[in-house]
């Protein structure tokens, strides 16, 4: 095997060894507790379905992409439940001014905290100090403290209210999981799609192979038949004609490899030169599946119908929120401050205020609370319209995979007969034309049905295939079905 060129494929396959437990990412996926095995044959890489998904989520552009998204998104959530956590904002300046009297320079300093609270109280506590250098009335300073507390009592009260933009932050992080699961699913998807369409061009170009050789054979028996004064030599026309055709089938064969080959190392975002083989055994087993189960497990783990679900809550939430805005401002309100003034020549006083009290605010002929509250009242109706619509849609999908899944397997028991029945029709009717009994257009002509039926059980079966994954995509178990669990 030639080592230019292969050396960077096997650094970039070789993976360690995991847990089946262990969580996965874009660099570090198993299923099984087993790691890829890429197994290298002179010029070609075995790669089998299992491969092909760890190799897929390690390496796949979307995923990595979706990851990258979570680390802004988990920041926003941290962010939004840091809203109760005390805040502290610390400022000054420095000062040089003149008049006509004098010149100064003046410092100032004011760290101020704020809390609030999961109530809706704010607590305010703040310190001033400042400091003056004058050329003739001299130095002199001053600094003071503030305290404040205000608690609303109907716009902004209540915990449900003030913890409002953490449970809204809380559900975005639930649907940005349940998003990331999504593209997860659907590029595992389009892995084993991409990966069995590879399988099926394989077999479809063994086919052609199968064919070109059984019509070569033929034209050999029809030379010995010609030789032996039993066939007219221009019927071998007919047969060398039916090889030239083979001969194009299998280049278009051949072609759809490589076509294949190059979209399934996209997915996997591998060098588009790696000459990878697909090795999966195609094998199929009857899989019975009821529909209202298989709804039920939609319902509890479709990312998308439980996406929908949890806009809806979202949107009550901001319909409460809007109604409260419409409220009078009605708080309790007290405080104390503190001053304390200092001079260059020792006279100095300090000063102390407290007050405790209630404020009130109440908007007139300002109609954008109630538009904001109106706009929420329809956003719930229309949520709860679209809510309805991804159930029956949901409904649908799931009765449409069940049945196609069925429906498929039903095809290919059809196709697997169909074939041995053609299988069997071309050799009685080669063991016919040996014995003068039948013709080379029959022969040709039973040979084209054979290959016919070849390949309508072979896409069959990955259409069979193809149908379970659509199936488990669509009621959200391609992670479980796969053994696989999220780094998030």
């Amino acid at each position: 095997m030639r080592r230019h060129g292969w050396l960077w494929l096997l650094a970039s396959l070789m993976v360690c060894p995991a847990r089946a437990d262990m969580p996965v990412n874009p660099s570090h996926a198993t299923r099984d507790g087993e790691t890829a095995r890429i197994a290298l044959k002179g010029d070609s890489i075995d790669l089998t379905l299992s491969d092909a998904i760890y190799l897929g989520l390690r390496d796949n552009r979307a995923i990595r992409s979706a990851y990258l998204d979570r680390v802004a998104q988990k920041f926003d959530l941290r962010v939004a439940e840091d809203r109760f956590t005390p805040k502290l904002v610390l400022s000054g300046n420095y000062l040089s001014t003149r008049n006509q009297d004098d010149r100064y320079r003046q410092g100032n300093m004011t760290p101020t905290s704020t809390l609030l609270t999961p109530y809706g109280t704010r607590v305010s506590l703040g310190w001033t100090y400042q400091h003056t250098d004058a050329s003739v009335a001299g130095l002199s300073h001053n600094d003071g403290a503030n305290f404040s507390v205000i608690q609303p009592l109907l716009r902004g009260a209540g915990k449900d209210i003030a913890t409002a933009p953490v449970r809204l932050a809380q559900m975005t992080e639930q649907i940005n999981r349940l998003n990331l699961k999504s593209t997860v699913s659907q590029t595992i998807t389009q892995i084993i799609t991409a990966y069995r369409d590879l399988l099926l061009a394989q077999e479809q170009l063994k086919i052609a192979q199968d064919s070109l050789a059984r019509a070569r054979q033929l034209v050999d028996v029809n030379q010995a038949m010609i030789s032996a004064g039993r066939m007219a030599e221009f019927e071998i026309v007919q047969t060398e004609a039916e090889v030239a055709s083979q001969e194009l089938a299998h280049e278009e064969a051949r072609n759809r490899v490589d076509m294949a080959r190059l979209a399934l190392l996209q997915l996997l975002a591998l060098d588009l030169h790696a000459p990878i083989v697909a090795t999966e055994a195609l094998q199929a087993k009857p899989v019975e599946v009821q529909a209202d189960r298989a709804l039920k497990q939609a319902e509890a783990s479709q990312p998308a119908y439980l996406a929908q679900l949890l806009v809806g809550e979202q949107a009550a939430i901001n319909l409460a929120v809007a109604r409260n805005d419409r409220l009078w401002d009605v708080s309790l309100v007290g405080g104390a401050t503190q001053q304390r003034n200092r001079a260059a020549r020792g006279d100095g006083s300090r000063n102390w205020d407290n007050y405790v009290g209630v404020q009130v605010e109440i908007p007139i002929g300002d109609m954008t609370a109630r538009q904001a509250e109106v706009q929420a009242q329809v956003n719930v109706k229309n949520q709860q319209i679209q809510l309805a619509e991804a159930h029956q849609q949901l409904d649908r999908d799931v009765t449409n995979a069940v049945r196609d899944m069925g429906t498929r397997w039903r095809q290919f028991e059809i196709a697997q007969r169909a074939r041995d029945l053609s299988r069997r029709k071309v050799e009685i009717e080669r063991e016919k034309l040996t014995a003068g009994r039948s013709s080379n257009f029959q022969v040709l002509s039973f040979e084209n049905d054979l290959r016919n039926a070849e390949n309508a059980r072979l896409n069959a079966l990955i259409s069979y295939l193809n149908a379970q994954a659509g199936l488990d995509q669509t009621l959200g178990t391609t992670l479980q079905s796969w053994d696989i669990s999220l780094n998030d």
